[in-house]
């Protein structure tokens, strides 16, 4: 390991990265469209599950807009709406109608027009240019927001969601952020991670109350934060190690700033 930064031999020109937090026990990480480390499940994407320690190019795609990762795989978005997804894929979260590994990448079916994607641990989320929601992959906690949980290997809408302009995922829950600035939330809510005021699952998205005027949202495993547009961070959901920034370290299903 290395506690300072290094840098990435023979790579340049990059503009956008994707990785996702250890898990216990540890496995390995992965990063796109150029990609490094250990490829059990072909996370790589450059068509081999061998070990790479130094980057080596996703085969087959180009013309790549915007990339995610956080489980063990990867998507990309093309400038013309696809998705192309590589890795695992034992839940469906390549969404190619599938549950077979793949080691380059295959697009997901029955999705164009997309924006923006995220990826959790094994599910997968994309907001399409009408501002609609599609999720494939693991919906055991209602991840998936389609009012079931029964997992899917091809993408469905999001219920009732419109107007989305960013989505992000974590283990198994999902946020999205509407152009209004509100926040809607959906799926595991052990840890409060949904900031509803419960700890109930939610298998359809639920509005965080009295949450306004968000410009950003990002995902921990189990904790949940926004950024307002006046520079203030909101956070909620799991602050067992004080991830929630608010000098405590006790859990609130509610954001506190």
């Amino acid at each position: 390991g290395r506690n300072i930064p290094v840098q990435v031999s023979s790579l340049s020109g990059v503009i956008a990265i994707a990785g996702r937090p250890p898990r216990t026990p540890p496995v390995t990480t992965h990063c796109t469209v150029s990609a490094r480390c250990r490829t059990n499940y072909g996370q790589l994407g450059d068509g081999t599950y061998t070990r790479s320690n130094t980057p080596v190019q996703v085969s087959g795609i180009r013309g790549v807009i915007a990339i995610a990762g956080w489980g063990d795989h990867s998507l990309a978005v093309k400038s013309d709406g696809t998705v192309w997804a590589w890795g695992e894929n034992t839940n469906g979260q390549l969404g190619d109608g599938t549950s077979i590994f793949r080691d380059s990448p295959v697009p997901v079916i029955k999705l164009s027009d997309v924006a923006a994607i995220a990826c959790g641990r094994a599910h997968t989320a994309a907001v399409k240019s009408d501002g609609t929601v599609w999720a494939w992959g693991l919906n055991s906690y209602g991840q998936l927001g389609d009012g079931t949980t029964v997992s899917k290997d091809t993408p469905v809408q999001v219920v009732g969601l419109t107007g989305v302009i960013a989505v992000a995922c974590a283990r198994a829950h999902t946020v999205a952020l509407k152009s209004d600035g509100t926040v809607w939330t959906w799926g595991d809510n052990e840890n409060g991670e949904l900031g509803d005021g419960t700890t109930k699952n939610r298998d359809i998205p639920m509005q965080i109350d009295g949450l306004r005027d968000v410009i950003a949202i990002t995902c921990g495993q189990y904790h949940t934060m926004a950024l307002k547009s006046d520079g203030t961070v909101w956070s909620w959901g799991d602050n067992r190690n004080g991830q929630l920034g608010n000098d405590t370290t006790t859990n609130s299903n509610t954001p506190v700033q």
